[in-house]
């Protein structure tokens, strides 16, 4: 209930500003000061494609106790959501929308802002012609519901066809049979045959709750088989950085286990011995020169 009511704060607000579906570059800036990237000409945050590629290498779980430890506790979305492809990743940077049930009035006042703006009329739509390169649609469409959907094949379709990514869909798609050979990765609650009806897009790239995270455009979307999590751009360098560490670590750790000479407590939860310590240190630095 606050989720919804604060979309509807914030439309309010946007609207003072003639942008009734969008926060204004100054206000995306004002909400995302943390950002140390470029940014789009609206003011969304740009992690750049090479730390992209990065975080294609990462988990969920590596995400989640720095996350926590800087105070980020609302950025796992939780279990529920199904997957297209369950061995395959998805990675980009967030492009939110805001759904409510449709209301007549309030639909009126929507449609004549949207042609203003030469917003489509099609309620997808307006999401997906906004798309662009290694992006991700996230999208709050209220669980799902008949009429909850967000696309079938064809806009699926359209969507990889811009973002070579995916989607994450609170809410339904269909015509599932048609993109079970795509490329693209969607995480969505559930299928569902019937198109979108009974929903309205309330806000895009605006703060949105995708089953328990928090979502700001611009956060970064990480998505395998443990489920989704979203990074703020601030964060995500660090992240990296530390699980490329993380990563030295369990291979060297998994490579002495696998000779059957070491106890799992010589190797795992404790400190080294200063013999194992060192053959560790020079195995870092070989792999990741002074950074350690």
């Amino acid at each position: 209930m606050m989720a919804r009511l604060f979309g509807c704060l914030l439309l309010a607000a946007a609207m003072l500003c003639a942008q009734p579906f969008r926060w204004t570059r100054e206000q995306m800036i004002h909400f995302t000061p943390e950002n140390p990237f470029k940014r789009f000409p609206d003011g969304r945050p740009k992690v750049p494609d090479e730390l992209l590629e990065k975080v294609k290498g990462l988990s969920v779980e590596e995400a989640w106790g720095i996350l926590r430890a800087k105070g980020y506790t609302h950025q796992y979305a939780g279990p529920g959501f199904k997957r297209l492809h369950p061995e395959r990743k998805l990675v980009g940077r967030a492009v939110t929308a805001q759904y409510l049930p449709t209301r007549p009035d309030l639909d009126k006042v929507l449609a004549a802002d949207a042609r203003k703006q030469g917003l489509p009329f099609s309620i997808n739509q307006k999401v997906i012609d906004l798309l662009q390169l290694n992006d991700v649609p996230v999208v709050d469409l209220m669980g799902p519901a008949q009429g909850h959907n967000f696309g079938g094949d064809n806009l699926q379709a359209a969507i990889y066809g811009v973002t070579r990514t995916g989607a994450v869909v609170d809410g339904t798609v269909r015509d599932l049979e048609g993109m079970v050979d795509f490329p693209t990765q969607i995480f969505y609650r559930d299928g569902h045959p019937a198109a979108v009806e009974g929903v309205t897009v309330i806000g895009i790239n605006i703060p949105v709750k995708v089953g328990d995270a928090v979502v700001m455009p611009g956060d970064v979307v990480l998505g395998d088989r443990t489920g989704l999590m979203f990074i703020p751009p601030q964060l995500v360098k660090e992240i990296v950085e530390k699980a490329e560490l993380t990563h030295v670590h369990d291979e060297w750790t998994k490579a002495k286990f696998l000779t059957g000479k070491y106890k799992a407590s010589e190797l795992y939860g404790g400190p080294l011995s200063p013999e194992l310590q060192r053959e560790y240190d020079a195995y870092v630095k070989q792999k990741l020169g002074n950074r350690k």
